[in-house]
């Protein structure tokens, strides 16, 4: 890059009479970057000492006339530094700066007919062998590896002397190898190299690489880039990255420097070099779906552009752009898609609206021991609003456990009863649908009559027609299941509560007019099929106690309008809690004795089933016999996980609930809705295993009633991770807050226990990019307001790659 610029700046800076106005932040600030680069291209030594000399002062510091003086001596040198390289003064080459020299290459282009489609080994250099291992990687095709990002960049962009160096920073210098030979420390074949520049000398090794002997010829000119630590009191480069100056653009050293996920076969020097050829070459076959207005009035990059910034940029602001234009085209091409299954629900088929003026919902909340939160009657308010329309509902109800929920949705419930239709409410496990069905019997049963046993009640009074409820799970008899079934499919059974088995094909419903589905992060395109294929269009509310944070729900529920409950009921007490050492086993121990002996319950929570070998854990099993014989002999201990039958699951769960039991040992099954509001205490084994939100689910089992509630969490060794998340939900008790924390912790994918299914990936966008996941969601409502379905001409390429990617992710929404 040519000396312009600093010639047009040093103008300047005469014509407003060194006042040092010239660029922002002062001449010195722009020299500093500008010399250091500028330095490696100037190789006659007696030049470069009087350069270093010249520019090795602060101009800030001198008076008006010194700086008249110093500016013509650096026009002066500069046009003898021209002169000597052989051009015309004014137009030499010379580095920006933050720019290390680089010689401009000419792209080849790929052979026609090449598609970004093609298997790897479409790419020069690319054989079947390596094919295999960047296949383990992820990077199958060519535009696999386009998009094979680095994890991190080296900032080796800023040129030392070797005199500047310091131990332990990341350093970059230009330097003359005087000698290299091999050596062999510790019995290792090594290469060593002693370079030097104007102020000193400085040895580098590189074990086990006595080939870089051969290479690295005496006065040959080499750039050094690492660290630099000091060994019996010398300064030595150890294995730093390195690269000959003369002939080649710089790949390793001198800029910043790309660091890609590597797997065994693979070396860093190898793909770097790989990566950069193969993106000089293919980076412009990319086709640039972004309509170019919407790009220009973002000040994007065009996507050849970002790509090659993101891999080899030019400098960090460089990166930063590149990776601006790469994550708003996840999240663009995100949110469009999740309006396009949004739009593909409500609107290819209309729903049913419901009469919500009929007053059963009304009746109902009227009949409750409480009132409602002023947050629980807003929401209420949105689902009605939602429920009269013809399209059909779609909406994520947020609340925190105990927030009141469940109360909210069976008034939806039965608006649609009070209207004609059936409702289905589905539970992601039995036992917690065992538990609404009795939650919704019991409220019910506040405002008429009740009959019939098991797994159908009747209520009367509450309609004209007497309402039936019912509860359908895997473990009812097969007889009973098949006249339930019938009840069910003939109209006769009002509102059905059970698990996702609800819509499979052997169910059917007579006029289904409401799913909610509870703690279930995706109700996916299949199951909303599978209603389809019924004959129905319901309207659907998510429920969901996990708290996500606004960005992520933006995200992943783009398809879902949102509603969140943000009070709880009064009188509801913060759970006290606190994590305690491996030695503060006993006093939990004490404690929780102290709480049964007052008339409470308590909950152990343990991580695992069965002991495991690789995992440090007590397992239920063994610690609910260990509790029983050796701490708790004379308490009355229950034992609820996974595995038990149906039976034995709800036969522990009434004892519980009942007073029966003192202490019910258990997995994480009751990570969810189960309500026992005399239980005060949660003891969770091995705390440091579990996520922030999947901890706050925990404590959130305790303190359901009036009663002062305690979590105590015990870790034998956690991980400087597992102690920063014990300390957080020790402190914070918001679980939006510890939402966010966990995100940042965690990611989106870890955040919910399992990789969403059917998300396309984020490679670059993070959830934290609060503005452009909002820039990226303005946009595409604008977009999807004027040009829905993609079929205008300019939107053509857009609707390609949506294809391709929503094609290759899956339907999800």
């Amino acid at each position: 890059m040519d000396a312009v610029s600093l010639r047009k700046i040093l103008d300047l800076e005469k014509r407003r009479g060194y006042g040092d106005t010239a660029v922002i932040g002062g001449l010195d600030r722009f020299l500093a970057g500008w010399v250091s680069q500028a330095a490696g291209l100037i190789s006659k030594r007696s030049l470069l000492a009087r350069f270093r000399k010249l520019f090795d002062v602060s101009y800030a510091a001198m008076p008006g006339e010194k700086r008249r003086d110093w500016l013509e001596s650096a026009i002066s040198l500069l046009d003898e530094i021209e002169a000597k390289n052989g051009n015309v003064p004014g137009q030499a080459v010379l580095p920006a700066p933050g720019k290390p020299p680089r010689k401009r290459v000419n792209r080849p282009v790929p052979p026609a007919g090449d598609s970004l489609d093609a298997p790897v080994t479409a790419v020069r250099g690319i054989s079947t062998v390596l094919a295999t291992k960047f296949g383990r990687l992820g990077v199958k095709t060519v535009r696999d590896l386009l998009y094979f990002f680095p994890r991190r960049h080296l900032d080796y962009s800023h040129l030392k002397f070797i005199s500047q160096l310091t131990e332990g920073e990341e350093q970059t210098i230009v330097a003359n190898v005087w000698q290299a030979r091999e050596t062999r420390p510790g019995g290792r074949r090594s290469a060593e190299a002693i370079v030097g520049d104007e102020t000193g000398n400085i040895r580098a090794i590189w074990f086990n690489q006595p080939y870089l002997v051969k290479t690295l010829a005496t006065n040959s000119r080499v750039m050094l880039s690492g660290r630099v630590s000091l060994f019996r009191g010398q300064h030595v480069f150890q294995s730093p990255d390195w690269e000959l100056v003369e002939g080649q653009d710089l790949v390793h050293t001198a800029r910043l420097v790309p660091v890609y996920p590597l797997t065994q076969g693979l070396r860093p020097r190898q793909v770097r070099r790989l990566m950069k050829d193969f993106i000089d070459t293919w980076a412009g076959r990319l086709a640039d779906f972004l309509p170019g207005d919407l790009r220009q009035r973002l000040d994007l990059l065009e996507l050849p552009a970002a790509i090659r910034q993101a891999h080899y940029p030019e400098n960090e602001t460089a990166r930063d752009r590149a990776r601006v234009r790469l994550a708003f085209d996840e999240l663009f091409l995100l949110q469009l898609g999740v309006m396009g299954r949004k739009r593909a629900w409500q609107e290819t088929r209309p729903g049913s609206p419901f009469a919500i003026n009929r007053p059963l919902p009304r009746r109902f909340l009227d009949s409750l021991p409480f009132s409602l939160t002023a947050s629980q009657e807003k929401v209420v308010r949105e689902i009605m609003a939602d429920l009269a329309l013809s399209r059909p509902m779609s909406r994520l109800l947020q609340g925190e456990v105990g927030s009141g929920k469940t109360v909210v949705a069976t008034a939806a419930l039965l608006a649609a009863v009070a209207s004609g239709f059936q409702a289905a409410f589905m539970a992601p496990t039995e036992i917690l649908a065992e538990q609404h069905f009795a939650t919704i019997c019991q409220l019910l049963a506040k405002m008429g009559e009740v009959s019939g046993e098991g797994n159908l009640r009747s209520f009367t009074g509450l309609t004209e027609l007497s309402l039936q409820v019912a509860l359908l799970i895997g473990d009812i008899r097969q007889a009973g299941k098949k006249q339930l079934q019938k009840a069910i499919s003939e109209g006769e059974v009002d509102i059905v509560i059970g698990t996702h088995a609800l819509v499979q094909k052997d169910v059917g419903f007579s006029r289904l007019g409401l799913v909610v589905v509870d703690e279930q992060h995706r109700f996916g395109v299949e199951q909303r099929g599978a209603l389809r294929e019924k004959g129905f269009n319901p309207h659907m509310l998510v429920m969901t106690a996990t708290p996500i944070p606004r960005t992520l729900a933006l995200t992943l529920y783009g398809d879902l309008d949102l509603s969140v409950i943000t009070e709880l009921p009064p009188g509801r007490q913060a759970v006290k809690t606190k994590w305690l050492r491996p030695d503060q086993r006993q006093s939990a121990y004490a404690f929780v004795r102290k709480q049964v002996k007052a008339g409470r319950q308590a909950f152990v929570l343990c991580p695992l089933i069965e002991e495991s070998d690789a995992v440090v854990a007590q397992a239920a099993v063994a610690e609910y016999e260990r509790l029983s014989r050796e701490v708790f002999p004379d308490l009355r201990l229950g034992i609820l996980h996974g595995r038990l039958s149906s039976r034995d699951k709800d036969g522990a769960m009434a004892k519980f609930r009942a007073g029966e039991l003192d202490i019910l040992v258990s997995t994480p099954v009751i990570e969810v809705g189960i309500d026992i509001p005399n239980a005060t205490v949660m003891l969770i084994e091995s705390a440091d295993r579990f996520g922030l939100s999947q901890l706050h689910q925990f404590r959130g089992r305790v303190g359901r009633g009036k009663e002062q509630s305690y979590c105590m969490l015990l870790a034998e060794n956690p991980s400087e991770i597992g102690r920063q998340r014990l300390d957080i939900i020790e402190n914070v008790q918001d679980g939006f807050k510890l939402a966010e924390e966990d995100l940042k912790m965690r990611g989106p994918g870890e955040f919910f226990g399992t990789r969403q299914s059917g998300l396309p990936d984020l490679r670059m966008a993070r959830i934290s990019d609060v503005a452009i996941l909002e820039l990226a969601r303005r946009e595409a409502i604008k977009l999807f307001e004027s040009d829905p379905g993609l079929r205008k001409a300019e939107h053509r390429p857009l609707a390609a790659e949506m294809a391709r990617v929503w094609t290759g992710a899956g339907e999800w929404s």
